[in-house]
């Protein structure tokens, strides 16, 4: 259940502010570790800032969804989602100039379809690289299986995630079981389901109950749709004597749509810029014992086929 669950206990937060203190924390953290190897002609201006790394993580994201939405056999929308919780959870505690986005995204939907019991193999999972070869494919399930424990670990073994997909069906089932005034229900549906793709893509998922983001896409589905359901909170769910609660929930209705409305993929040009720094970083500072960080490894006990340059190994890969 939801309520006992470490979902709720460890990974919903009281705001906006506190997950942004949490990611700009994960920053400086790791701008000073790099300051502190006093290594030659190091500056601060080599470094990503923390808005610099957000404008990464929604590319990296982004092309997270698309590796689950183009994978086959057709990946579940829960495992797609479970893939991104974990992904935005590790980047809360962590920097993408110390753990390379580029290999954590392919962990994290690796182990999504473990924990989510999506059956395939490691294989079939490797081989959506289509642009990989099989060397190569095999090169990153090794990098995969690299990650997998530190990912599990910084996810602090939490890796039940609540999704709203499934509150979403029951509310719509409540709806045509008690709520007449709603003809078809069913055509809030498409609307709705989109709603809960924005919403995966923004911090909604560690602000807000699965419960509450389902009811709101269905709510913003009816708004879209020209339909009032408001009678439905304040009779079918009892809410109509309840106005704190009501307006409480309202707010947070509020806040979610905010949170996608404000969401915007980031400028092309830009993601080129922090990627080359990126890349500069982790050449710079990735360790001879510490390859895997850098999210395209050259150690030659690691492969069991010969090197793969790192340029072979790049984010045109993924798909």
């Amino acid at each position: 259940m939801f309520h006992n669950s470490s979902h709720k206990n460890f990974w919903l937060f009281d705001g906006e502010d506190k997950v942004e203190e949490l990611r700009c924390k994960s920053n400086h953290k790791c701008r000073n570790k790099m300051l502190a190897s006093v290594k030659p002609g190091v500056s601060k201006t080599m470094f990503l800032e923390r808005q610099e790394e957000e404008v990464l993580f929604r590319h990296y994201e982004k092309r997270l969804l698309d590796f689950c939405n183009a994978f086959k056999p057709v990946m579940p929308k829960s495992v797609v989602g479970t893939a991104i919780m974990y992904f935005r959870r590790f980047y809360l505690n962590n920097s993408l100039m110390e753990y390379h986005p580029r290999i954590i995204m392919l962990t994290c939907a690796y182990l999504s379809c473990k924990v989510d019991e999506f059956n395939v193999s490691s294989s079939q999972f490797v081989g959506n690289l289509l642009q990989e070869t099989p060397a190569g494919q095999e090169r990153v399930l090794e990098q995969i299986l690299e990650y997998e424990l530190l990912l599990i670990q910084q996810l602090n073994f939490h890796l039940v995630v609540h999704n709203p997909y499934r509150p979403m069906e029951g509310l719509l089932i409540d709806i045509k079981t008690r709520y007449p005034p709603l003809e078809n229900p069913e055509s809030l549906r498409k609307s709705a389901d989109d709603f809960l793709t924005q919403a995966a893509m923004t911090d909604a998922g560690l602000l807000f109950p699965p419960s509450q983001i389902a009811l709101t896409a269905i709510m913003n589905s009816a708004s879209r749709a020209g339909l009032n359901m408001e009678s439905y909170l304040t009779e079918c769910m009892g809410l109509k004597e309840d106005k704190e609660t009501l307006s409480k929930m309202y707010e947070s209705m509020r806040r979610m749509k905010n949170l996608i409305k404000k969401y915007e993929l980031p400028k092309p040009e830009e993601v080129n810029v922090y990627k080359q720094k990126l890349e500069r970083i982790h050449a710079e500072f990735t360790s001879s014992n510490n390859k895997r960080k850098r999210g395209f490894e050259d150690d030659g006990h690691v492969a069991k086929e010969p090197r793969i340059t790192e340029e072979e190994w790049t984010d045109e890969d993924l798909i």
